[in-house]
């Protein structure tokens, strides 16, 4: 071949690599969803390894550095890594799996092999486990990467934890970021990563979810694996997506809904889980629907202190039921559910007994019960005073009946109000008020005075089991987000879906925060 056409060759070889390089450096991680990333890597403009590196690149930015929102606990040192081997095998055109190069933040309370599992405690700041959780492996099976874990309230409350600090909330650093998957809302607000995996309890996913202008999905208690999680309360414990779209959170529920045998309770899925939930999003999925609104105030406490909050939250709530109308929903309003049941119920008789046989598992745990976490002084005074009264609780108890006979009640009560008014779902605000400011002693303290959690009414669906979920409704007039939930009956996520995809690509309210703007984009590895 002469010398000059093998230049030309040469020279255009190294012209297109540098085209190619070029889009890699420029595609923008900030707000994108997983189809934009997949149709971006398919059509060569970015890498995987560019995509992760962005990630990366935003948590050096403002994670520690910048507003310090303190979203994310570990990083996984194997992320660009395991990109590097996603990129080898779209070369080797091996099929994508549907969360191909998909960077998840992961709550710290959920079992990585490959990294510390803290709970959120300087107790367990060196303890890693020997087994991945179901959903890690389901997760990484379809193709993602586990980018990162992220910190959470300590034992699954609050905000706060002995080995993590305090998150801060995206939209105003100086506000609580709800709990107890603080870390992961945070986090993925602030685009640390694609998607998000947190955990519910009493509200986790929801409260961060919320505050922070996400969609939050609790499923069906039985619809999700908890294997390889530490257990707050078993029969109220489970894990769901965290997201900046709706689609988002289908597409990650159709990688983790379904049996696990390593948990008998999902047994109860089996047949109720469809082919896809994404394939369940419809634009127009509000015609004809009907909603009933709860208005009902579940968390009364701060009302008379701070009425311009929850106001400005009700005008926001008002606007999404308009909204919801404009669709062509039926908006049934105002509904209640019977004055003794309005809330959800507590429990704590289950926590000392899971958190025992959870311990049990790993031989490696620095305890081996919740008596000894107590004992070791390394628990925030805030969270050691409410485990304390956990202690020495037992479901062979009365006491544990009872919250059983309340429950089932409650359950009954929300199926003859959605029966009687023909409802497809129950809406209401997640919270009725906007998140309170960071108390100053909020690590030291046992009594913070920061209101936490106030206007909140996340309780309904783990008491009785049913699927709840958020999605941004706009901002109040600190322009802080409000959530609208939806809730409905066992095993209708793909409806909840539809209704609030739907809902989204109408008013389109999420926004990312200014806390976390764009960085410059690194160059192409």
């Amino acid at each position: 071949m002469p010398i000059s056409r093998l230049a030309r060759r040469i020279a255009l070889a190294l012209h297109l690599a540098a085209f190619s390089a070029l889009p890699a450096q420029q595609f923008d991680v900030v707000e994108t969803d997983i189809a934009s990333v997949h149709a971006a890597l398919r059509a060569g403009r970015t890498s995987c390894r560019a995509v992760v590196q962005a990630y990366l690149d935003r948590i050096a930015a403002y994670d520690k550095a910048g507003p310090a929102l303190n979203a994310v606990q570990h990083v996984n040192a194997r992320a660009l890594h395991e990109a590097d081997s996603l990129d080898a095998a779209r070369r080797a055109r091996q099929p994508m799996g549907p969360l191909h190069c998909v960077p998840v933040l992961l709550k710290d309370q959920i079992e990585t092999r490959d990294m510390p599992t803290t709970y959120g405690s300087a107790l367990f700041r060196d303890f890693i486990p020997a087994r991945d959780a179901t959903a890690v492996q389901r997760l990484e099976a379809a193709g993602a990467i586990i980018l990162a874990k992220t910190t959470m309230g300590e034992f699954a409350q609050r905000y706060v934890g002995s080995g993590s600090g305090i998150i801060r909330n995206a939209y105003d650093p100086t506000r609580n970021p709800s709990g107890s998957s603080g870390g992961t809302g945070t986090g993925v607000a602030a685009n640390f990563g694609l998607v998000g995996i947190g955990e519910d309890t009493g509200g986790s996913i929801r409260g961060p979810a919320a505050v922070n202008s996400l969609v939050g999905l609790r499923p069906t208690l039985a619809l999700v694996s908890r294997f390889g999680m530490m257990p707050a309360s078993p029969t109220q414990d489970t894990m769901g997506p965290m997201t900046r779209t709706v689609a988002d959170a289908a597409r990650v529920l159709d990688v983790i809904a379904g049996y696990d045998p390593n948990d008998p309770v999902t047994a109860e899925s089996v047949g109720r889980v469809p082919t896809s939930y994404l394939a369940a999003l419809k634009p127009d999925a509000l015609r004809g629907v009907r909603l009933g609104v709860l208005r009902q105030a579940r968390d009364t406490s701060e009302l008379g202190r701070d009425p311009e909050g929850f106001a400005s939250v009700r005008a926001v709530f008002d606007r999404a039921l308009d909204d919801l109308r404009a669709a062509g929903a039926v908006v049934v309003d105002s509904l209640t559910l019977p004055s003794s049941e309005e809330g959800g119920v507590g429990n704590s008789y289950e926590t000392e007994e899971a958190t025992d046989a959870y311990l049990a598992q790993h031989p490696g745990a620095p305890v081996r019960t919740l008596r000894e976490i107590l004992l070791s002084g390394d628990v925030n005074p805030w969270r050691a005073r409410s485990l304390i009264s956990n202690v020495g609780r037992s479901t062979r108890e009365i006491g544990y009946l009872s919250v059983l006979r309340q429950r089932e009640a409650l359950r009954i009560n929300v199926l003859k109000l959605m029966a009687d008014h023909q409802l497809n779902a129950v809406v209401y605000a997640t919270f009725d008020a906007p998140p309170t400011l960071i108390a100053a002693d909020v690590l030291t303290n046992p009594r913070p005075r920061d209101a936490y959690g106030r206007g909140g009414n996340r309780g309904l669906s783990p008491a009785i089991g049913f699927p709840a979920l958020t999605v941004p409704a706009g901002f109040s007039d600190g322009m802080l987000p409000v959530g609208l939930e939806f809730l409905g009956r066992p095993y209708s996520e793909a409806e909840l879906l539809a209704m609030a995809y739907a809902y989204e690509q109408r008013t389109k309210h999420r926004r990312p925060p200014p806390s976390a703007p764009r960085v410059p984009a690194a160059p192409s590895r």
